[in-house]
């Protein structure tokens, strides 16, 4: 079963410049699915990951202290 994506308004950063190399965040839905919602940007009709406040927090936080780069 899927998770209801109606009315998910999805962003990405504004460090992503014109490059498709992104992902889209949707937090407008938290409060009724108490999910963040991740997309790939280049394909935005793919699979959709639900994942928790807290490690939507953790990998922003860990991605803001350059944790994540090669």
């Amino acid at each position: 079963m899927g998770l209801d994506q109606a009315g998910a308004q999805w962003r990405k950063s504004s460090r992503s410049g014109n490059g498709n190399n992104c992902v889209e965040v949707a937090t407008n839905l938290l409060t009724p699915t108490g999910r963040v919602l991740v997309r790939d940007s280049k394909n935005p009709t793919t699979a959709v990951l639900s994942i928790s406040p807290n490690d939507w927090q953790a990998f922003v936080r860990g991605a803001s202290r350059g944790r994540f780069t090669a």
